[in-house]
């Protein structure tokens, strides 16, 4: 209700004065509800109306109750329309927030609307905002979730409320080749069929979008047919999951050692050898935030940054596909499943050897075929920019999995087997799984193939299937990531032991080879000295100094003798394998190296 008290103001005395100062005073500072607004009289000379009264947005849902509630089910997700409207007369400034128990998920359609920042935003008198949100409840109880809004006079900052959260994900958007074909896992056939819009992925539950390349033979079949459709593996050629932009930060539960949050999805405090969930938040192409990737726990949330991974060259990029397995050759028959040679194709599929004994520059190559006029698969290079991964994007990877969207947000998993199981194939089959965490035994083989539930899939990014597998074990993973001290590009060790690229040996001298690529294909670092290896300065969001010994991974940056980078570990490793673990190479082709494929959208 709005009152109105008219006091008239004639003969006071100045200390009278003072005080009617400090009682209008006190209406202008009442925390952003509350408001108090001045007019002089034109009927009598001398008098002050004061208006006063509390401004609040009304809050329209057919989805939540009088007191603007909603119950989620545990493992439930909906969409909701939530309308903030402005019946106060004139215009104001209002926020909007939710609360609920930490595991449950608010994000955003960016397609139809923004949330408003935590200072708020000004509706016009009679003005309606609306809100298309997605609620996920990835807890093992049902929640409720209540909303509401703070408001206040149009020109003033408003507080946000303590112990409230701000609505500030996006729901992700996947874009896909033409010639790609999107799938997903139906458990009743055991196969991967088909997918419709409606069912493709969905991140708040581990379902990371999965699409496929076909043979040309059947890809005009595949493309016609309905969904639901079984996608035969004999027809596959490539497998690909995407990696949607997002920013991320990483908690300190003690104020001194960032090793994630303990959260929902933990049972003990983190620590380096099981560390705790990193947040992360999905976010649109237009944004990119440089924080410093670290925060205290208890207190709120800050430091969020964007993963240089989603930085290709010059242009940001809304996410990129990822090849589901290490790479394999057309000819996974041949020594090493292919070894150092430019005229077979790549092929992504699980249950066949890698493509190992290849040096950098020929992967480099190998990468780059993907897209290239008249390719096998059906892309276009002016859609897709095909390359072989960098380290930046392996850390996009790494990050996530260990998120509420990851494998660390799996309620599958408890304890020590958060961590992504091993790859022991001592024969290089791509998506093999131990069944377990990286272990010091002997007991090599392929002991569960990548679909078995839970054993088989605890070795994917997300322990479903629809992860990311080998980036535990099986064989390194060559980088584009290369040695380059003041700007000097290292070629390897010796005449023998190198990438093939023209640069610098261990002693000094040089090499002639093939001339590198362009830049944005390559990270080059600066020093072996993770805190200044990126050009003087910590690599924040590579996953090298920020999650060093993470699950007991090893940790062993490049340098001048073994200048080419690798990631994940061997499958004879025991705890040092993993996820962040790092590596050293002389950039040679070598058995036990073999690489991994992105996909970047132009």
């Amino acid at each position: 209700m709005v009152g109105r008290i008219k006091y008239q103001w004639k003969k006071l005395k100045k200390s009278n004065y003072i005080v009617i100062i400090g009682i209008i005073s006190s209406f202008l500072i009442v925390g952003g509800f509350s408001y108090a607004l001045f007019t002089s009289s034109a009927e009598r000379k001398g008098s002050l109306n004061i208006v006063t009264g509390e401004i609040a947005a009304t809050i329209e849902s057919e989805s939540l109750d009088r007191n603007h509630r909603i119950t989620i089910k545990s493992g439930e997700s909906k969409e909701i329309t939530i309308t903030l409207k402005n019946e106060n007369g004139r215009d104001a400034k209002f926020n909007f927030w939710y609360e609920v128990a930490e595991g449950v998920n608010v994000s955003y359609d960016s397609t139809k609307d923004e949330p408003m920042g935590e200072e708020g935003e000004v509706i016009k008198n009679n003005g309606i905002k609306t809100y298309c949100l997605k609620i996920a409840n990835n807890t093992d109880k049902d929640e409720v979730i209540t909303f509401g809004s703070n408001g206040g006079l149009y020109n003033k900052k408003l507080a946000f409320p303590s112990g409230k959260k701000i609505v500030e994900g996006i729901i992700p958007i996947v874009s896909t080749e033409n010639n790609m074909i999107k799938v997903v896992w139906n458990e009743a056939s055991n196969n991967w069929v088909k997918a419709d819009d409606n069912n493709w992925y969905d991140y708040d539950f581990g379902k990371w979008a999965n699409a496929v390349t076909v043979t040309s033979a059947t890809r005009s079949k595949y493309q016609s047919a309905a969904n639901g459709t079984i996608v035969l593996m004999s027809d596959i050629e490539t497998m690909w999951v995407y990696i949607p932009r997002y920013s991320y930060t990483i908690g300190s539960q003690d104020g001194t050692n960032y090793y994630g949050k303990k959260g929902v999805y933990l049972n003990s405090a983190p620590t380096q050898a099981l560390p705790g969930e990193i947040d992360v938040k999905f976010i649109k192409k237009s944004e990119k935030e440089l924080g410093s990737a670290q925060y205290k726990v208890a207190e709120k949330r800050s430091g969020w940054r964007t993963p240089d991974g989603f930085t290709f060259g010059t242009e940001e990029i809304s996410g990129m596909w990822v090849g589901k397995f290490e790479t394999s050759s057309s000819n996974p028959s041949a020594i090493n499943g292919g070894a150092n040679v430019t005229n077979l194709d790549a092929m992504i599929r699980p249950n066949i050897t890698s493509w190992r004994e290849i040096q950098p520059s020929t992967i480099a190559i190998v990468g780059r075929n993907i897209t290239k006029s008249g390719n096998r698969y059906g892309f276009s290079a002016d859609k897709m920019n095909s390359h072989a991964m960098k380290n930046s994007e392996w850390a996009t990877i790494a990050y996530l999995s260990q998120s509420k969207y990851g494998k660390l947000g799996n309620r599958n998993y408890t304890g020590a087997n958060k961590e992504i199981y091993q790859n022991k194939s001592n024969s290089y089959v791509v998506g093999c799984s131990y069944g377990a965490p990286s272990k010091g035994n002997t007991d090599y083989g392929c002991q569960y193939t990548y679909e078995k539930s839970l054993k088989g899939t605890g070795a994917s990014t997300t322990g479903t299937i629809y992860g990311i597998y080998d980036m535990s074990g099986g064989a390194w993973e060559y980088m584009m990531g290369d040695y380059a001290p003041e700007g000097d590009k290292h070629s390897g060790f010796n005449t023998t032991y190198n990438s093939g690229y023209t640069g610098l040996l261990k002693d000094g001298t040089t090499i002639t080879g093939r001339s590198f690529l362009e830049d944005k294909y390559y990270e080059f670092y600066t020093s072996s000295n993770l805190l200044i290896a990126c050009n003087g300065k910590a690599c924040t969001t590579q996953a090298l100094n920020e999650t060093i010994n993470w699950y007991n991974d090893s940790a062993y940056m490049i340098t001048s003798q073994g200048p080419w980078m690798m990631r994940g570990g061997y499958f004879d490793n025991d705890i040092r394998a993993g996820i962040f673990s790092l590596g050293d190479s002389y950039g040679h082709a070598n058995g036990y190296g073999a690489f991994r494929l992105v996909l970047s959208i132009n």
